[in-house]
C-alpha cells in the first residue's frame, strides 16, 4: 500500500456534538430533493462491498442482515453496492445480469424500507468490469500461458518451427529478468508481472472493441430490473478502474470514435445515461459516480472533471457523486497467486486516505476538487444535486461543507461502517455516543484480500453473544452490535 513520504499520524478527535434541536435546524439532516426523490436528510451511504454474496451473485441472509443493520440508523440514502450487470463468475459479489436475480434483490429492499421505517431511499451501483487475472506462477506462464511468436523465435536465435516451441520455452525460463523483458513485449511482461488484464484500449479482441454495442443494452436491461425490484434509483459506475470509467479517462486513446477526445471519451457514457433514462419510469433516479481526479500519470485531472461533470449533468443526470483515485495503473505489484487491487497505489491512497498521512491529513481531500466541480456546475446553469465523499466523519464537519456550498449531500462510507447508527445518534443529539472512525484501513485491506468486510472498532466485541453471525473463520462478528435508543418517558402533568 501506497503511503505519503511524511508519515504523520492523525487521530480522529470530535468532542462537540449538536442538540437535537440544532440537528432539527440543520442543513445536513434537512431535505433535498434529487430529480423525482425527494430525501428526508442530505446523509448517504456510498456503495461499499462487503462480500456478503455468494459465487453466483445471489441476495444471501447474509447480504439483507449487512443492509438492515445500516438502514436501522436511518440515513437519507443507502446505496447498495457495486453490482454485476454481466452473468459472468465474480466471486462474491451481487448481480442484476438477469431475471433471476429479481426476487432475492425485491427483498433486499423491502428489507432497507423496512428496518428504516420507510425514512431510507435505496440506490443500487451498476457496475461493468473486463476480465483480470491472477499472477500467474513464472514457470507455468513461461511453459503454458504464454503465446509464443515468431519475434520470440527470432530474439533466441531459432528457426520458427513448430519443433522448436520446447526449446524456446526453456531458454526464456533460462533468462535472467532483464533479458526476459527485453525479449517479451510490454504486455506480455506485464501479464507475468501483474497478472492478465484487458484494457478498453484492447480493441484487437472483438468483445473489448464492441463494447460500446452491448454496455448501453447491458446497463438499461439492469436498471429494468433495478426499478423492478422497488429500488428508488441507479447509480451508474463510471468511477475508479472499471469499464465505464477507463472510457472517460484521459488514457483512452481508442480510434474508433469511442476515445482520443474528450467528446470521444465521453460519447459511451452519455449513450449507456440515454438508454437508461429511456427505459425506466420519470420517477426513477438515475444519477452516476465519477471521479474528481484520476491521480495516475497521463490521467484526467480536475479541469476535464469538470468538463465532464457538465456533460453529464447536461444530459440529465439526476445526481452525481464524486470520488478521486482508485485506479489500476498505478497499483502496487501482487504476490504471485494475488490479484493486483487498484486501491495500493498512489491513486488508492487518495481514494482511501489512512490516519497515517502528509501534512494535508487524511480528513476531506476531496472537498475543494468536489466544491470546484459543484461551482462550475452553477455557473453553467446546471442545479444537479452534487455529492461528496471522503474522510466525513462530524456533524460539525458535515455542515459547514453544506453551508459553504462546497457540496449538496454528504456520504459518509467508513463512518458509516463504524458506526451504523451515526445518524440516528446524532439526530437525537445523541452524538457523544457515536463510535468513530478510525481510518486504519482495517476494512479496506479486508476487502484487499476478498473477506467479509467488518471493522475493527466492533468485529471482536461480544464473539460469544448468542446468534450473532461470525466470519467464514470464526474469529469476527459480521454485524456491529445492536444500539437501541434510549426510551423518553413522557412528561406528565
Amino acid at each position: 500500500m501506497w503511503k505519503p513520504h511524511e508519515r504523520i499520524k492523525y487521530t480522529v478527535v470530535e468532542d462537540q456534538w449538536p442538540t437535537a434541536k440544532e440537528v432539527g435546524a440543520s442543513r445536513l439532516f434537512g431535505p433535498i430533493q434529487i430529480g423525482p426523490m425527494k430525501l428526508g436528510s442530505r446523509t448517504w451511504v456510498p456503495a461499499m462491498v462487503p462480500w456478503r454474496s455468494n459465487e453466483n451473485g445471489d441476495v444471501t441472509e447474509d447480504v439483507l442482515a449487512w443492509y438492515e443493520r445500516f438502514a436501522r440508523g436511518k440515513p437519507g440514502v443507502i446505496v447498495v453496492e457495486a453490482t454485476g450487470i454481466r452473468d459472468i463468475p465474480s466471486g462474491p459479489l451481487l448481480r442484476i445480469s438477469s431475471d433471476k436475480y429479481l426476487s432475492g434483490l425485491t427483498r433486499l429492499v423491502d428489507t432497507i424500507k423496512t428496518a428504516s421505517d420507510g425514512e431510507t431511499r435505496v440506490l443500487i451501483q451498476i457496475i461493468d468490469f473486463l476480465q483480470i487475472r491472477r499472477r500467474p506462477d513464472p514457470t507455468k506462464y513461461l511453459n503454458r500461458h504464454l503465446i509464443l511468436r515468431p519475434e520470440h523465435y527470432v530474439a533466441l536465435s531459432l528457426p520458427f518451427e513448430a519443433e522448436n516451441e520446447p526449446a524456446v520455452r526453456t531458454a526464456l525460463l533460462s533468462l535472467s529478468p532483464e533479458d526476459l523483458e527485453s525479449v517479451l513485449n510490454q504486455k506480455e511482461w506485464e501479464d507475468l508481472q501483474y497478472g492478465y488484464r484487458e484494457r478498453i484500449t484492447d480493441t484487437h479482441l472483438p468483445h473489448i472493441a464492441q463494447l460500446p454495442e452491448i454496455l448501453p443494452r447491458l446497463f438499461c436491461d439492469a436498471a429494468i430490473r433495478a426499478q423492478a425490484a422497488g429500488f428508488d434509483g441507479v447509480e451508474l459506475h463510471y468511477a475508479h478502474a472499471y469499464t465505464m470509467a477507463s472510457f472517460l479517462s484521459a488514457t483512452n486513446n481508442r480510434t474508433d470514435g469511442y476515445g482520443n477526445t474528450l467528446e470521444g471519451r465521453l460519447r459511451l457514457p452519455l449513450e449507456v445515461y440515454g438508454a437508461v433514462r429511456e427505459a425506466c419510469s420519470k420517477d426513477f433516479v438515475v444519477g452516476c459516480r465519477i471521479l474528481s481526479d484520476e491521480i495516475i500519470d497521463q490521467g484526467t485531472r480536475i479541469e476535464e472533471a469538470c468538463s465532464i461533470a457538465r456533460a453529464l449533468a447536461n444530459a440529465g443526470m439526476d445526481f452525481l457523486s464524486v470520488s478521486r483515485g482508485g485506479k489500476f495503473d498505478d497499483a502496487k505489484q501482487p504476490r504471485v497467486g494475488g490479484a493486483v487491487y487498484p486501491y495500493t497505489g498512489r491513486s488508492g491512497y487518495e481514494c482511501m486516505p489512512s490516519y497515517i498521512s502528509d501534512a494535508q491529513g487524511p480528513f476531506g481531500r476531496n472537498v475543494e476538487p468536489v466544491s470546484l466541480i459543484r461551482e462550475f456546475l452553477r455557473q453553467n446553469g446546471l442545479n444537479t444535486p452534487v455529492v461528496l465523499a471522503g474522510g466525513q466523519y462530524g456533524f460539525y464537519q458535515a455542515e459547514s461543507l453544506l453551508k459553504e456550498n462546497k457540496a449538496d449531500i454528504i456520504g459518509f462510507a467508513r463512518q458509516a461502517l463504524a458506526d451504523p447508527d451515526w445518524f440516528l445518534k446524532v439526530k437525537l443529539g445523541l452524538g457523544n455516543q457515536v463510535r468513530l472512525c478510525k481510518y486504519t484501513n482495517y476494512c479496506e485491506g479486508l476487502d484487499q484480500k476478498h473477506k467479509q468486510v467488518t471493522c475493527e472498532l466492533w468485529d471482536r466485541e461480544n464473539l460469544d453473544q448468542p446468534g450473532i453471525s461470525k466470519s467464514h473463520d470464526g474469529k469476527r462478528r459480521l454485524l456491529a452490535p445492536v444500539w437501541s435508543p434510549p426510551v423518553i418517558e413522557p412528561v406528565t402533568k
